[in-house]
């Protein structure tokens, strides 16, 4: 239904619309000085008509649209300017600030100025971004842009820009400078050790450190006997070589200096500084190749507090788990341990489960449980790569290695085929050529 009320030469009419008084006073003069034909005039002359009309708001349109624009710009810079003042502004609003205040930029403009300034400032290199829309001319935003990465410390002059700015964007977060915060442990914390393994390098009694808690110390009672790690140490042979720290509520111990019941087992009443220096102490002089801790829960803790003063090693590993998984992780370390006067080769050793029974190889020689023994125990062989039994082998003595034993039980099976496979891999085959010149 036709608007009878729209009268376009009377100024109440733009004003009802939202026309400025000025604007509207200029519409509806147009209006009166080039009104409508009637319908019954030619086309040509209405469409004439028609077009003085246009030429004649023209120049009110074109204000209009300055206005519009210029109030656009106002607006944005006050909602920026209420950013900085509350705190939630970020660089780049307020590089839109300065290319505003510095240059008397407008609203794009100082947008593209804040372009150029922060790619300067975070290290990026020199890039128009003429992809973005905006009502300036390409030169105005482009001359924008390069103002903004010269003041950001941008320059196009230097070959090696771009790599100083990044270098110096590193030491800044969000464009300010950096917080202080707790660097990186130079070396992974004891609680982070993988479990013991048959893989590692063996190494030497002399060279090797354990450290033990007296809360895994049978201290006298017989029901806890087989659960005492000390006892379990020191029945493997050579491992008196080795050196044992104990952790008690006076700190650390050697094991030939711990006395049954000299502490609780509870809190600790030595830690922090006192308790690394008395580690410093135990282990001056001493060179360690591979290092066992066979700590829980809280001192674990402490020691991962103090942790700068372990050696640095080739081998690191930790005892983890239920009580049954920390003896047997014990115990597979203490496998990979040999005397002064052995030699037990290096290396992966690769392991496999045929349909006859588990397979390890090392080397040229391959190891097999074979089944159950003529008397009692498990039989195991060692061969080398044709198949052939590995005879004539002997160890750095002299001493013959036999190529068939007989472990006692299946649950010794894994950790006796590796030490056999490290035995054999040391050893020489000069005793074939002995026996040979004999016969």
């Amino acid at each position: 239904m036709p608007d009878t009320d729209f009268n376009p030469a009377e100024a109440s009419t733009w004003l009802a619309r939202g026309r400025r008084p000025a604007h509207a006073e200029a519409l509806a003069k147009a209006w009166r000085d080039f009104p409508d034909l009637p319908p019954t005039a030619p086309v040509a002359d209405r469409q004439a008509r028609s077009r003085e009309r246009v030429i004649a708001t023209r120049p009110v349109f074109e204000e209009m649209r300055l206005e519009a624009e210029a109030e656009r710009h106002a607006t944005n810079f006050a909602f920026t300017e209420n950013e900085v003042r509350e705190g939630k502004a970020n660089e780049r609003d307020v590089a839109i600030l300065n290319g505003r205040d510095r240059h008397g930029y407008d609203w794009d403009v100082a947008n593209r100025y804040a372009d150029g300034w922060y790619a300067a400032h975070v290290g990026w290199p020199h890039h128009y971004p003429d992809g973005i829309p905006c009502n300036a001319p390409l030169e105005i935003r482009r001359a924008a842009y390069d103002q903004g990465f010269t003041d950001g410390g941008g320059d196009r002059t230097d070959l090696f820009d771009a790599a100083r700015r990044a270098n110096l964007a590193l030491h800044r977060q969000s464009n300010r400078p950096a917080p202080m915060v707790p660097t990186a442990p130079a070396r992974p914390l004891p609680s982070s050790w993988s479990k013991p393994s048959d893989e590692a390098r063996p190494a030497r009694w002399s060279r090797r450190l354990a450290i033990l808690s007296d809360a895994d110390l049978a201290d006298g009672d017989p029901a806890r006997a087989k659960w005492d790690f000390l006892r379990i140490v020191r029945d493997r042979h050579g491992a008196e070589a080795a050196t044992i720290l104990i952790l008690t509520d006076g700190g650390f111990a050697h094991a030939a200096d711990y006395a049954p019941n000299a502490s609780q087992g509870r809190r600790r009443q030595v830690t922090g500084d006192v308790l690394r220096q008395q580690l410093v102490q135990a282990l001056a002089r001493r060179e360690i190749d591979d290092v066992l801790v066979a700590l829980q829960d809280e001192d674990l803790r402490l020691l991962d507090g103090i942790a700068s003063a372990l050696p640095l090693c080739r081998t690191m590993e930790r005892t983890r788990n239920t009580k049954l998984q920390q003896r047997t992780h014990l115990r597979t370390w203490l496998d990979r341990g040999y005397g002064d006067d052995e030699n037990m080769a290096a290396g992966h050793i690769r392991w496999g489960k045929l349909i006859q029974g588990l397979v390890g190889k090392l080397g040229e020689f391959t190891v097999r449980h074979v089944g159950p023994a003529p008397v009692r125990g498990q039989l195991i062989r060692v061969e080398v790569d044709d198949g052939q039994l590995a005879t004539g082998y002997a160890d750095a003595n002299g001493t013959p290695i036999a190529a068939e034993i007989v472990v006692s039980s299946k649950a010794k099976l894994r950790s006796e085929m590796a030490a056999t496979l490290r035995r054999f891999g040391a050893a020489t085959k000069m005793m074939a050529a002995i026996n040979r010149e004999a016969a």
